[in-house]
């Protein structure tokens, strides 16, 4: 009989015991390929993560999918809910045994982790080599909210574009500053907080465009309105353009610019897919990968397993 380990949270202490299966929800025991083949998908709740490391592959990832030996994920919400009919792109492949699995990625390579249930539809993958777990939650794609994902995350949206093209000015509005911009981006890595705009002419490839300032940004919820979100710019030395930010589709935007009532579109230039170009190569272009931040603070993991990999 293969041993394997269970997670049991109970109040606010962790008591770890063994078994010899894991169980579905009816108490039917299975292999732990069958426990991560049991859903379509898995998201990666990122703010339940314990301990100080990264597993890189996981931590760009919003879901991942075990499907016969290959690893899907969804790193891009550009298009989520319909890549790969809703589970992503194919990112690497799998081997798990004996509550381990071993996985092998395309651009991250080898990891390895013990596998433990913590209950019917949520496992912990914890990583011995920095002594860090991630939890994922199972879902089969019909019950899945996939716009729940795609707007909790809107920040990440904003990046998935080399920049964001005016497409659109209203008639109506008060002529403010902010007419003159014709080109945004919002770049990933660093504080995860850093937006360009530019005053270039229309009609520019993104590599063509001279970024004239840089400040900070940030998205917030509007209240009885999920799909709605508040995007402040926080220039230098103009101070801030507040608006309220809609999204039309997967490469178009909308900005109510709040002082003024003047309404602006934006469309994406540039698609970043995170882990391979258009083409299927390893994307090369200059800017700093995806990596998903923590909304609360970082716990140190319990968990002391020694296992040599």
């Amino acid at each position: 009989m293969k041993a394997i380990k269970l997670f049991l949270i109970v109040a606010l202490s962790a008591t770890f015991f063994t078994s010899c299966e894991s169980t579905l929800e009816g108490g039917r025991p299975i292999s732990v390929n069958q426990l991560l083949s049991s859903y379509d998908l898995w998201y990666v709740d990122i703010n339940a993560t314990l301990g100080y490391g990264e597993t890189p592959w996981l931590q760009k990832a919003f879901t991942v999918s075990f499907r016969n030996g290959l690893l899907y994920a969804n790193n891009n919400l550009v298009g989520i809910g319909s890549t790969g009919s809703g589970l992503g792109i194919d990112v690497g492949v799998y081997d798990a045994y004996d509550m381990i699995l071993d996985v092998n990625h395309d651009i991250d390579g080898f990891s390895s982790f013990d596998v433990y249930q913590v209950n019917s539809h949520r496992i912990e993958l914890y990583n011995p080599r920095n002594k860090t777990s991630y939890f994922l939650e199972g879902y089969q794609r019909k019950d899945f909210d996939y716009d729940f994902v795609f707007y909790d995350n809107i920040h990440y949206f904003l990046q998935e574009y080399e920049a964001w093209a005016k497409i659109y000015t209203s008639a109506e509005g008060t002529v403010n500053d902010f007419d003159k911009e014709n080109y945004l981006r919002f770049l990933s890595g660093g504080n995860d907080e850093t937006f360009e705009s530019s005053q270039d002419p229309v009609g520019l490839n993104p590599n063509q465009i001279y970024w004239d300032f840089i400040g900070d940004y940030g998205v917030g919820d509007v209240s009885n309105n999920f799909y709605l979100k508040t995007l402040t710019l926080i220039y230098d030395l103009y101070g801030n353009e507040s608006f309220e930010l809609t999204v039309l589709d997967d490469a178009t935007i909308e900005l109510y610019h709040i002082s003024s009532g003047t309404v602006y579109r934006f469309k994406g230039r540039g698609y970043i897919q995170y882990l391979k170009a258009a083409d299927g190569k390893t994307d090369t272009n200059n800017l700093v990968d995806k990596k998903r931040k923590f909304k609360n603070d970082r716990k140190e993991n319990p968990r002391t397993s020694t296992r040599v990999l």
